[in-house]
C-alpha cells in the first residue's frame, strides 16, 4: 500500500506541477491565448503518460525482479514481499495510462477545435492574429492548421489532416489503438479462454513503445523562443499585436518566434534437451531437461516454447524439480490447446525429441518459504508444482545435514477435484513420508489432502475401506478428506501448536482461496509481537 501510495504521489506531482507550469509559464502566453487551459491538461497527462510508460515494463521484467528477490535475500520481509504485487501494479499502471490517454485526446480535440476556430476568425481578436502570423513566412507560426476552406466542413477536415497526415496524429492513433487492443485483450475472460489472443495483442506493446518515441517529433504545439522573449515579451507586447499601424515606432513592433516544445521520450531464450518424459494420469506430461548452465532457486518458473507448436507463444510453467537435483523439471496439465499440443507432440515422437526453448529462471513469493520458522503450504490443482519443488529440496536439506535451515515445520494443504489430479504427486509424497520417518523427521512434515469433488462410487468405496491403514483414494497414511476446508480451524490449530512463531502462508491457487487465506492471515495474527503473527504470500504470474 505504500508503494502504491508513493507511485500516486508522484504522479499527482507531475500532473500538478506540470499543469501549473504550462498554465501559467510566459512562453505558453501566446499558445494559451489560442488554447486556454486544454494545453495544461495535454501537456500534464502527457507527462504522466511517459512517466507511467517508463513504469509499465519494470513489473514484467522478470530478470530485475529475480535479481532484485536474490540481492534481498537478507532485506526485511516486507521489502521483499512488495516483489510479489508485479502483477497487480502493472495492471493498476495500465489502467492509469489508458485514463491519461482518455485525457490527453480529449485535450488535443479541444486544441484542434481551438486552432481551427481561430483560424477562421477574421475578427482581429490575438488568437486570430496569431493564428495568420504564417502568411508572413519566415517560419513565423503558432497555429498548425494553415488552411483557408470555409468553416462548413473544416472542422471534420482539421481532425482528419492532423490525424492521418502528421507524425502526432498518426502515432498518435496508432499509439491509441494499440493501448486499447492491449487493455481489452487482458481482461480475465480473455486470457482464460483465449490466452493466444491476450499473447499475441499484449506484443503490440513494441508498436505503442515506438510511436511512443516519436510522437512529440514534429512538435505541432509551440511555444514562444527564449531569444524572442528578450525582445518583445509577452506582458509588455502582447497588447500591440491586434492594433499595429504602419508607422510602428514603439519597441514590440517585431513579431514574437515560436518553436517545438521538446519532445521526451529481449528475452533469453536458450534452446534446452528434454533427457526424460513421463506421461502422468490425467493428462499430465513430465518434461526432465538438461541442467547444463541452469540455476535455480524453489518455487521458480520459466517460460517455455515450442517451435513445432508455435514459434512466438511462450507458457509460464513452475519448476517441479529441487535445486539439488541434477536436472530440473516442469508438470504441464493439459488446459488449453497449446498444453493439448505439446502433450500430443511429445506422445507421438518416437526417435527425436521435440526442441524447447527456455526462458528463466524467474522468482516467486515461494523462495521465501526457508525465510519462516513456519510454513503453510496450499497447492490448488495443478498449482501444487512450486510445492514440488520445496519438498524435494527440504528432503535433500535433511540428508546433507543443513545446519542453516530455519523452517521447522511446515504444513501441506492440496485441493483437488477430481481423484486423477492426486496421482502424479501421490509417489513423492510417498516418498517423503517413508524418508522422513526413517530419518527421525516424521513429524516435520504435515499434510492434508482434499478432494472437493467425488461421486457415490468413491464415496461407497471409501466407507468400505475405512479401516485400513492407508488411503483408499491415494494410497497414503494421510486420509483424504472430502470437501473443503475450514480454514478458521486449520489456522487456529497451527497458532495454538506455535503460539510464538513467525508463519509464512503461501498459496498457488485461484482469487477467491487467496481472498479467504488473507482474511484467515489478519484474523488470527496476534497484536502481541511475542506471538503468533501470518504472513501471506501468493504466487503471480
Amino acid at each position: 500500500a505504500e508503494n502504491w501510495a508513493a507511485w500516486l504521489g508522484i504522479n499527482i506531482f507531475l500532473f500538478t506541477y506540470y499543469f501549473l507550469f504550462f498554465d501559467r509559464d510566459e512562453r505558453y502566453f501566446y499558445t494559451r491565448a489560442i488554447l486556454g487551459s486544454a494545453l495544461a491538461w495535454a501537456r500534464a497527462s502527457a507527462k504522466c503518460l511517459n512517466f507511467n510508460s517508463m513504469l509499465i515494463l519494470l513489473p514484467v521484467c522478470r530478470n530485475l525482479l529475480s535479481f532484485l528477490r536474490g540481492t534481498c535475500s537478507c532485506c526485511r520481509r516486507t521489502l521483499r514481499k512488495q516483489l510479489d504485487h508485479n502483477l497487480a501494479f502493472h495492471k493498476l499502471v495500465a489502467y492509469a495510462l489508458a485514463l491519461l490517454t482518455a485525457v490527453h485526446t480529449v485535450a488535443h480535440l479541444f486544441n484542434l477545435e481551438r486552432y481551427n476556430g481561430s483560424q477562421q476568425a477574421a475578427d482581429g481578436s490575438l488568437p486570430a492574429v496569431l493564428s495568420k502570423m504564417h502568411l508572413q513566412g519566415g517560419g513565423k507560426w503558432l497555429n498548425p492548421i494553415h488552411s483557408n476552406q470555409t468553416p462548413a466542413r473544416q472542422t471534420l477536415q482539421t481532425v482528419e489532416y492532423v490525424a492521418f497526415t502528421t507524425i502526432p496524429g498518426l502515432t498518435g492513433v496508432i499509439i491509441t489503438l494499440a493501448l486499447i487492443l492491449m487493455v481489452t485483450s487482458s481482461t480475465e475472460f480473455i486470457r482464460r479462454n483465449y490466452f493466444e489472443v491476450f499473447w499475441y495483442t499484449h506484443h503490440l506493446f513494441l508498436i505503442y513503445f515506438a510511436g511512443l518515441v516519436i510522437h512529440g517529433i514534429a512538435g505541432l504545439v509551440r511555444g514562444q523562443t527564449e531569444e524572442s522573449m528578450e525582445e518583445v515579451h509577452p506582458r509588455r507586447c502582447a497588447q500591440y499585436l491586434t492594433r499595429k499601424d504602419e508607422d510602428c515606432s514603439h519597441n514590440c513592433c517585431k513579431d514574437p518566434e515560436f518553436g517545438s516544445i521538446p519532445a521526451e521520450v529481449g528475452r533469453g531464450e536458450n534452446p534446452v534437451p528434454a533427457l526424460q518424459v513421463v506421461m502422468h494420469p490425467a493428462r499430465v506430461l513430465e518434461l526432465q531437461m538438461q541442467k547444463k548452465g541452469f540455476r535455480m532457486e524453489v518455487g521458480q518458473y520459466i517460460f517455455v516454447n515450442c517451435p513445432a507448436i508455435s514459434l512466438l507463444e511462450w507458457h509460464p510453467f513452475t519448476l517441479t524439480s529441487a535445486p539439488e537435483e541434477d536436472f530440473f523439471s516442469i508438470h504441464i496439465r493439459a488446459a488449453g490447446d497449446w498444453t493439448e499440443r505439446l502433450i500430443d507432440t511429445f506422445q507421438q515422437q518416437k526417435t527425436e525429441m521435440p526442441r524447447i526453448e527456455v526462458d528463466g529462471p524467474f522468482g516467486t513469493a515461494s523462495e521465501d518459504v526457508f525465510q519462516y520458522e513456519v510454513a503453510m503450504l496450499v497447492g490448488a490443482g495443478i498449482g501444487v508444482t512450486p510445492f514440488a519443488s520445496i519438498l524435494k529440496s527440504i528432503w535433500y536439506k535433511f540428508q546433507q545435514a543443513d545446519q542453516t535451515l530455519k523452517t521447522k515445520k511446515i504444513y501441506f494443504y492440496w485441493l483437488c477435484r477430481d481423484t486423477g489430479a492426486f496421482a502424479w504427486f501421490n509417489d513423492l509424497l510417498a516418498s517423503l513420508e517413508q524418508k522422513m520417518a526413517e530419518s527421525g523427521k516424521a513429524d516435520f512434515l504435515t499434510y492434508r489432502l482434499f478432494l472437493t469433488g467425488w461421486d457415490t462410487s468413491i464415496a461407497n468405496n471409501v466407507a468400505l475401506r475405512f479401516d485400513t491403514a492407508t488411503d483408499t483414494v491415494t494410497g497414503l497414511r494421510h486420509k483424504t478428506i472430502f470437501g473443503r476446508p475450514m480454514w478458521n480451524s486449520e489456522f487456529a490449530a497451527v497458532a495454538a501448536a506455535h503460539p510464538r512463531s513467525v508463519v509464512g502462508v503461501f498459496l498457488c491457487g485461484p482469487g477467491a482461496l487467496a481472498k479467504s487465506l488473507q482474511k484467515s492471515c489478519h484474523q488470527h495474527s496476534s497484536l502481541d509481537p511475542r506471538k503468533v503473527k501470518f504472513y501471506f504470500n501468493k504466487e503471480n504470474f
